[in-house]
């Protein structure tokens, strides 16, 4: 799996970032001296009506607004993102399929709340159950296929909290797998921001079930209760929730290239705020801050000599697109550093991480991404070995 990218302060006035996470990548890519453009116009100061919220540029970790973050709060059915989680975990182990048939327990269909409506002892498929889940919010759904993964609800729960703490979820505990209210079941719209980079990363595959407007199983059809899915075509997941403690909350994923956003938000007065509320976070952060795409993933930013290799150069990049953010209007404010450790010895498989690039944004590090062989460069014969073994101990006396 990928790394997880890290949340970054990022502020419209300072002159650098703070980590709330550290990332990290050295020949300075610093742009050609030229006249600062025109300044952008002012965009209004952003007002929330909810007691929590977060945004972060998905790709590079920046977190572009927050208030409240660390607050503990009940997290309501964005609990279910941790829950699909552990099943995308056990599918990409391959201990479920998504055509495997899975027989509901009593206990599943008893659950409380809102349903997906499966019948016990009825087999349904896993990935029935995930729409279930995702599109229907079903608290049945979500046991169901918490005993498939772990044998019994106890044992996931166990398994909920331990990959919450791998994740870094600090103030996170989650003593269901549903998110219906108990006490001391909580997490903050910060670990939530983690979870959700997470998934979309480790799991990339499956994040098409949190676009889908609508499921019918059992003939009855609900609608996906995320309402950006259908006001916004850039908004392509990712979950909602409701209690009476919890307030209204949505996690909203919007893809906008080369731009992808977060947001999270808790505790909105109501359904139709939480929908406003967050179309306003959106908006803003497109609207306060502009985007670069550095480098565009799998394409070669260099050729890298490899020596003792049947090859004598291979291409490099990067497995994802390298993008950052900075205020409207101050794109030249990026910048990055490249640095290749040399001489670079084969073999070198495709993937091997080569190199590091630092995206710094004036002058300030906002995040390192690895630089990786784009191709393989297999072991030379061994006269060729030998022979560039000898060249490089020359080079290494005369430098």
């Amino acid at each position: 799996m990928n790394a997880i990218p890290s949340l970054r302060s990022f502020r419209l006035a300072a002159a650098g970032a703070a980590a709330l996470s550290a990332l990290v990548f050295a020949q300075t890519n610093a742009p050609a001296a030229a006249a600062a453009p025109a300044a952008a116009e002012p965009v209004a100061a952003l007002v929330v009506n909810a007691a929590a919220y977060l945004v972060v540029e998905a790709t590079s970790g920046q977190v572009l607004a927050e208030s409240n973050k660390r607050q503990r709060r009940d997290p309501a059915s964005l609990t279910k993102l941790m829950t699909a989680y552990l099943v995308f975990d056990a599918l990409h182990q391959k201990k479920l399929s998504l055509t495997q048939r899975l027989r509901v327990p009593e206990r599943a269909w008893k659950a409380e709340g809102s349903r997906m409506f499966i019948e016990p002892g009825a087999p349904v498929t896993t990935e029935d159950l995930l729409r279930g889940l995702i599109i229907q919010s079903g608290n049945d759904a979500a046991v169901a296929l918490a005993i498939a993964v772990a044998g019994n609800e106890g044992e996931f729960i166990a398994r909920m909290n331990r990959e919450a703490k791998r994740l870094g979820m600090d103030d996170t505990q989650f003593l269901n797998p549903t998110g219906l209210s108990q006490q001391g079941h909580y997490s903050t719209a910060h670990d939530l921001a983690v979870l959700s980079l997470a998934l979309l990363r480790d799991f990339p595959q499956y994040t098409r079930f949190y676009a889908e407007k609508s499921f019918t199983h059992g003939r009855i059809t609900q609608e996906n209760r995320n309402r950006l899915l259908f006001l916004d075509p850039t908004v392509d997941g990712l979950k909602t929730g409701h209690t009476d403690s919890a307030g209204w909350c949505l996690i909203a994923t919007v893809n906008r290239p080369p731009r992808k956003l977060l947001t999270v938000l808790l505790g909105a007065p109501s359904e139709a705020l939480r929908v406003s509320e967050s179309q306003k976070l959106i908006e803003w952060a497109f609207a306060a801050y502009e985007g670069r795409r550095l480098h565009e993933a799998g394409k070669p930013i260099q050729q890298l000599t490899v020596w003792k290799s049947s090859v004598n150069e291979i291409p490099i990049g990067f497995r994802d697109d390298v993008t950052a953010v900075t205020d409207a209007g101050k794109g030249w404010e990026i910048t990055t550093e490249l640095t290749i450790p040399e001489p670079k010895i084969g073999p070198v498989q495709a993937g091997d991480t080569v190199g590091l690039l630092k995206v710094k944004r004036a002058g300030n590090l906002i995040y390192e991404r690895d630089v990786v062989a784009l191709e393989s460069a297999p072991a030379a014969p061994m006269w060729k070995r030998m022979w560039h073994a000898v060249v490089l101990w020359f080079k290494g006396m005369f430098k």
